[in-house]
């Protein structure tokens, strides 16, 4: 893990309002996920950055424990063009903290982090920490997946 400052940045994607309470953020984010790829939102987002796909976390009611709200995305130049069925967001960046973890997505690999996250006294600010799907990303079973959370 270590330190970074990030610059504000703009997203485009499709989000769900969720809570890890009762383990219904296991059940809302993986459908975000197939809503995204079934629905072919990557492609469908205009004036994208890149090509990374970005899991946001935001509007936290108090911290990881209450209602947030996860956003699916692309980082874009402007939010002028945001597509029907769609949201876009502006995010003022700040300090981070970034955690690299990699193995097989699906053996838990990102969820198993955010466990690893949740327990650590790390001062953060509950105002937007989110996952990067970069090129890195892209074999399942070999990933490395970047998770940046926002800190005081």
């Amino acid at each position: 893990m270590n330190n970074v400052k990030i610059e504000p940045f703009k997203v485009i994607g499709i989000a769900v309002r969720t809570t890890n309470e009762n383990e219904q953020a296991a059940k809302d984010i993986p459908v975000l996920w197939e809503n995204f790829m079934k629905e072919n939102v990557h492609e469908n987002i205009p004036d994208k950055i890149d090509n990374t796909v970005y899991s946001i976390y935001t509007d936290y009611e108090k911290d990881h424990t209450k209602p947030y709200t996860t956003l699916l995305g692309c980082k874009v130049e402007s939010l002028d063009n945001i597509p029907e069925g769609m949201i876009g967001k502006s995010f003022d960046g700040g300090d981070y903290v970034k955690f690299t973890t990699k193995g097989n997505l699906a053996e838990g690999l990102v969820i198993n982090e955010w466990f690893k996250i949740w327990n650590m006294d790390l001062g953060r600010t509950f105002t937007a920490d989110f996952e990067m799907y970069g090129e890195k990303a892209q074999n399942p079973s070999d990933a490395e997946v970047d998770i940046l959370i926002a800190v005081n």
